[in-house]
């Protein structure tokens, strides 16, 4: 079954932070669409888009989520960025499109959740809880309350993204923590997320209960610990690869920023956290930022293939 990953770009110049389409027959070679242009463009509130999330909704069609924002215009001679400012009064809210065949979209949309205690809303993710049939939202934020210092994971649940429950906090840690991305498989929930500090690396952990509590896998944490610049992925994404294998995709930015980009670390089967670093096995046509995959259909992959805007 073909893949669709939807993405941004690791650019200096505003359209980097656009909504980018990617489609792949084996999860591992990738291929760009509409020429490698933007298939959306933020035309409101901070004109970006970063953290691409798409889902496939259990009634049919697709919702693509982003975070609202654009670095691009807050770069200063030297194209650098304080990223305390950022957590500070970056996005509010979300960025929304709505598509039932994934070349013709809706009109942008806002999800706003009115707290305008965040201080910044980062990276959302959306899992399907089958159970109660509801999507669950969950993005990291700092708040006011403690002088935003300090990035948890909060959530928000909604039936159709139209109505949203209100924010609440799902996972929080002594230390500083974001990009959180969660599967089910056999029953377990995992779930990946980045520890941006003491130390900074990417974890896992895992439960039975979607809201935990969540044990944490201190294996994936040695593993992670002994790559070079551990510290240097983040936007964890997962795949299950034509073959059965269970392909975690992290993205590494410690490298100059044409090279920047995902990696993929492969393990035996979904479920076995036992991953090896695999990116000679890799290829993408450019430099590709945080992100998320859904597999599609072979007519859904044509059709996105030969998409034009």
């Amino acid at each position: 079954m073909p893949y669709l990953f939807t993405h941004f770009k690791e650019k200096i110049t505003p359209d980097g932070e656009s909504v980018y389409f990617s489609v792949s027959k084996d999860g591992l070679n990738w291929e760009e669409v509409n020429g490698g242009k933007p298939v959306l463009r933020s035309t409101e509130s901070k004109m970006g888009c970063r953290d691409i999330e798409i889902v496939r909704l259990h009634t049919g069609g697709f919702v693509i989520i982003t975070t609202d924002e654009c670095i691009a215009y807050r770069y200063d001679e030297n194209y650098n960025v304080d990223w305390k400012v950022v957590n500070r009064t970056g996005s509010k809210s979300f960025c929304m499109w709505k598509t039932d065949d994934l070349v013709n979209f809706s009109q942008q949309q806002r999800i706003y959740f009115g707290r305008e205690d965040f201080g910044c809303m980062w990276a959302p993710e959306v899992f399907f809880d089958e159970e109660n049939e509801e999507y669950l939202i969950h993005w990291g934020s700092t708040v006011e309350a403690d002088n935003y210092s300090h990035m948890s994971i909060y959530c928000s649940r909604t039936k159709d993204f139209e109505t949203f429950s209100p924010p609440e906090l799902f996972f929080t840690k002594d230390n500083e923590i974001l990009d959180t991305h969660i599967v089910k498989i056999d029953g377990t929930y995992h779930m990946f997320y980045k520890n941006a500090e003491r130390p900074s690396m990417n974890m896992h952990a895992y439960s039975d209960k979607l809201y935990g509590p969540y044990t944490h896998n201190e294996e994936f944490e040695r593993y992670m610990a002994s790559l070079e610049k551990p510290g240097s992925y983040e936007a964890p994404t997962t795949l299950i690869l034509p073959d059965g294998r269970w392909c975690l995709m992290l993205d590494f930015f410690g490298c100059e920023k044409s090279k920047m980009g995902y990696v993929p670390f492969i393990s035996e089967k979904p479920g076995d956290t036992d991953f090896t670093m695999s990116k000679e096995q890799f290829s993408f046509p450019y430099g590709f930022k945080h992100g998320g995959i859904i597999e599609i259909t072979d007519e859904e992959y044509e059709r996105v293939k030969s998409l034009t805007i």
